[in-house]
């Protein structure tokens, strides 16, 4: 997750080439995560720790390890600041927009370490996810699209080592697929399976927009149009352009479950020299 979220975000650098990458060139490291790698690694950490997400406790290390130099939306941070200066996560989460809460893909682009924890389990992965989204995104959009993208991480582990036809990812998420607009582009995804990048992107959206609805289906159709080609994944996010580095995060995420690192017999997993140009994990992701 944190390679695709690296990656992807050279390419709001100017004069990166997304063609040099599309004939195997990426830039030179090293490439620095985003927020999306920061708020993913608390959420392991804190699974890992516990083994379920307890709010508060996520509330508060989001909270104390927000650096908002990590390209945090604006929002996001008045909500932690918020949380920091002691107002309940409830409250800072559920006051913005009007009270509706966000409905930005912050809850789905760190997800995917929480979904891959509980392979072969997608009922608790969906029902967790749904809890680390919560304090930051109240927003029902919000919360399905880290349900499903948990989901598809779940899926995606439990069939390492083992064949994953593009369709089937899609069907594992299709029960927690509560009716809104990212539950129909979700369907819409499955209907586009084989097409381009370029059409995928045009009717899905690329996360322009920052929104669940407009990343979470797309995230889908690339994760199992690529399931077992870690790189191609990846490239097709950078491809389609908008939130590269969250929809790569979110693809990558997904497609590393499935892959693990390096490359077997009909697997392309993560390539070691993108590890290794990644920058370095915070050493608290560990303890």
């Amino acid at each position: 997750m944190s390679v695709g979220d690296a990656l992807g975000a050279q390419f709001f650098v100017p004069g990166r080439s997304v063609a040099e990458l599309i004939a195997g060139r990426p830039p030179v490291g090293p490439w620095q995560w985003t927020d999306d790698t920061e708020m993913a690694c608390s959420v392991y950490s804190e699974i890992r720790r516990r083994g379920h997400i307890d709010r508060d406790e996520l509330a508060a290390v989001f909270a104390d390890r927000c650096e908002p130099y990590r390209g945090y939306g604006a929002g996001t941070v008045v909500v932690l600041h918020q949380i920091r200066d002691g107002r309940p996560w409830s409250e800072a989460a559920g006051a913005v927009f009007g009270g509706r809460g966000s409905w930005g893909n912050g809850a789905a682009m760190r997800v995917a370490p929480l979904g891959a924890y509980f392979a072969g389990d997608p009922d608790r992965a969906a029902a967790q996810a749904a809890l680390s989204a919560e304090v930051t995104h109240r927003h029902p959009e919000a919360i399905v699209g880290a349900m499903v993208i948990a989901v598809a991480a779940a899926c995606a582990a439990v069939t390492r080592g083992k064949g994953c036809a593009p369709g089937e990812l899609l069907d594992a998420v299709e029960p927690y697929l509560v009716d809104g607009q990212t539950a129909l582009g979700v369907r819409r995804a499955r209907k586009l399976l084989g097409r381009s990048v370029a059409e995928a992107a045009y009717e899905l959206g690329n996360g322009a927009r920052v929104s669940a609805q407009d990343t979470v289906p797309f995230t889908l159709w690339a994760a199992a149009s690529y399931i077992d080609d870690y790189p191609a994944a990846i490239t097709a996010c950078v491809e389609a352009g908008g939130d590269a580095d969250t929809t790569a995060a979110i693809v990558g995420g997904i497609v590393a479950a499935h892959t693990g690192i390096g490359s077997r017999e009909g697997i392309r997993g993560i390539p070691e020299q993108w590890l290794a140009a990644r920058e370095a994990l915070p050493p608290w992701t560990t303890y």
